[in-house]
């Protein structure tokens, strides 16, 4: 698998009209607006099917009008029947799609006033709405549930701060996680839950969950390589677990050919290394395409290193 995660929905950080830390990331801001260019959104899918991509995974947040929910829509939202459309003309070109909701505390401002609601009856309800509306358009065979980052640090810049922790972060993960079985697909998290509570993560979580441990740092030295966010890859790896290592140009532009290359040594002849997966984490837009472009040129690269013995 060579994946590549596109946001199409972007509002997964600050609350509207909260501009602290836009200085870390482009329009961190939740908009009232889809911020979404088809011209650009095109040109970049076409770039990704001649680089070497064969998975797409599409985050959608607000991007798709909910039947169930429609207060959940902002202007520009996308029909369903749009959804639909895109998702066949991209399994037509030969990727494989994804959807992705992410549910962490951290990055689920598309859910609105839900998202104020967390691990409440009516909490519950809406999530397996949407995963539920969401599997009805795309006949996923993985669904990208997200769950990074839930600590109250990443949150120290938001209006709103809320986390869950212990037993309830579990049952809530597993919740979601049968939401997605229920529908026939197979849930995908991110991993770093793992880097602070390994045991605990080793011991509870299930096998049958697609894991992503991210790294994006450019260095992997012998420091890098003794920490806990690359020894994770192996940990996950040594443990049973399925994964798809993940790489960005957002902190290091030769990030993911050096974690190619890392992967290469420590997981090539595991069957549990499904692929690759890399992401800019900023929208298709004017200003940022270069880092988009650059994402292509890693992921050339990264195909030659894992396909030269």
């Amino acid at each position: 698998m060579w994946a590549c995660l596109l946001q199409l929905g972007s509002n997964m950080w600050n609350e509207q009209g909260n501009t602290r830390g836009r200085e870390h990331r482009s329009n961190c801001d939740a908009s009232p607006v889809l911020r979404f260019d088809k011209l650009l959104w095109d040109s970049y899918i076409d770039e990704l099917k001649a680089s070497g991509c064969n998975t797409v995974i599409i985050d959608i947040g607000e991007a798709m009008v909910f039947e169930s929910h429609p207060e959940l829509a902002v202007l520009g939202s996308w029909p369903q029947e749009r959804m639909k459309k895109e998702v066949e003309r991209l399994r037509a070109m030969g990727f494989e799609v994804v959807p992705k909701l992410n549910f962490s505390a951290c990055h689920d401002v598309w859910l609105k006033d839900y998202s104020r609601m967390l691990s409440t009856p009516i909490y519950y309800q809406v999530c397996a709405d949407v995963i539920h509306e969401v599997c009805e358009v795309f006949k996923p065979k993985y669904f990208h549930i997200g769950m990074d980052e839930e600590n109250a640090q990443l949150q120290r810049r938001f209006d709103y701060a809320v986390c869950r922790q212990f037993d309830l972060w579990w049952h809530d993960l597993y919740y979601l996680v049968d939401c997605v079985e229920k529908e026939n697909a197979r849930a995908w998290v991110w991993s770093d839950y793992i880097w602070e509570h390994t045991d605990e993560f080793i011991a509870k979580m299930p096998h049958s969950v697609l894991q992503s441990n991210w790294y994006y740092s450019g260095k992997f030295d012998e420091d890098a390589k003794n920490g806990i966010g690359l020894r994770a890859f192996e940990l996950l790896d040594k443990n049973g677990f399925d994964q798809v290592p993940t790489g960005s140009v957002w902190s290091s532009h030769q990030n993911f050919s050096m974690l190619t290359e890392y992967c290469k040594e420590q997981l090539a002849d595991s069957p549990r290394f499904v692929g690759m997966m890399q992401t800019t984490w900023e929208r298709l837009a004017g200003p940022w395409m270069h880092l988009h472009h650059i994402a292509s040129e890693e992921l050339v690269k990264s195909v030659s290193i894992l396909n030269t013995k």
